[in-house]
């Protein structure tokens, strides 16, 4: 009797990952690639790889690059408040703290960052001059 039982659960789960297998190859489909297109590849590890083994002959020489001008300068700039946005006192136990939504340069109102008023009291003064106090 647990002879047929088993054998009937057998069959069973084979059948289960039989439908298992003919849905998943229903969304397959072979992929061709042309030449120099790029395409992104999911790696996994798998079970008994080797470990790697060092060989200088895998070092690649680094060339410098020849750039014209002063490329830091040029892919840097400063960005500094705007103008308080809106004030929001968070309260926790035993005390309370005071931040201030701050709009920076070369961001928009939605972009605004919640920051420390007591920061940036300390290093932007001129930004409490009006209604935030």
């Amino acid at each position: 009797m647990t002879v047929e039982k088993v054998t009937f659960i057998k069959e069973r789960l084979k059948a289960a990952q039989n439908q298992q297998k003919i849905w998943a190859n229903m969304k397959r489909r072979p992929l061709e690639f042309e030449m120099g297109e790029k395409s992104y590849v999911k790696i996994s590890p798998l079970k008994g790889l080797r470990k790697y083994i060092p060989d200088p002959t895998h070092v690649l020489e680094i060339e410098p690059l020849a750039i014209e001008g002063n490329l830091n300068e040029e892919l840097m700039y400063e960005e500094v408040p705007i103008r308080i946005v809106d004030t929001n006192d968070q309260v926790l136990r035993r005390r309370t703290i005071l931040y201030v939504k701050v709009q920076w340069s070369n961001h928009s109102k939605r972009e605004a960052m919640w920051e420390l008023k007591e920061k940036m009291r300390k290093q932007y003064p001129y930004l409490f001059e009006g209604k935030f106090n």
